[in-house]
């Protein structure tokens, strides 16, 4: 019994050695692994100037299809009479409990000008913070 169990394990570390799993190479801990070069100059978004800031308010999406999310254009209306300068939806890249029913973290985001920036936050809209 102790003799065939030994020739089962033998068989096994041979079989498994011979597909290329033990001689496959470890990474060394410590050991930098190479990085991708950076993009270049033209992949960088173009800054955003000084008198220009980005809002945003949730779409009110919810999870599992629930809730009714609003449309940038639809929103884009609360904010009549400030000039927007691009309007795009955005995740807001934090982490959200996954429960049918919560929030999905879907915003509808907007450049307006910085002088704007009240007249925006009174209709309910945040300065976006996010990445």
């Amino acid at each position: 019994m102790k003799l065939t169990l030994a020739l089962l394990v033998l068989l096994s570390v041979t079989v498994n050695c011979t597909q290329g799993h033990c001689r496959r190479k470890k990474d060394v801990p410590g050991q930098a692994k190479p990085v991708d070069p950076a993009p270049s100059a033209t992949a960088q978004p173009e800054p955003r100037p000084n008198d220009r800031v980005v809002v945003y308010k949730y779409d009110g999406s919810l999870q599992c299809g629930q809730g009714k999310p609003v449309s940038v254009e639809n929103m884009q209306k609360q904010l009549a009479g400030i000039q927007i300068f691009s309007a795009v939806k955005k995740p807001d890249g934090l982490m959200h409990i996954q429960v049918c029913g919560s929030g999905t973290g879907l915003a509808n985001v907007y450049e307006i000008p910085a002088k704007d920036l009240k007249k925006a936050e009174a209709k309910g809209f945040k300065k976006w913070d996010f990445q």
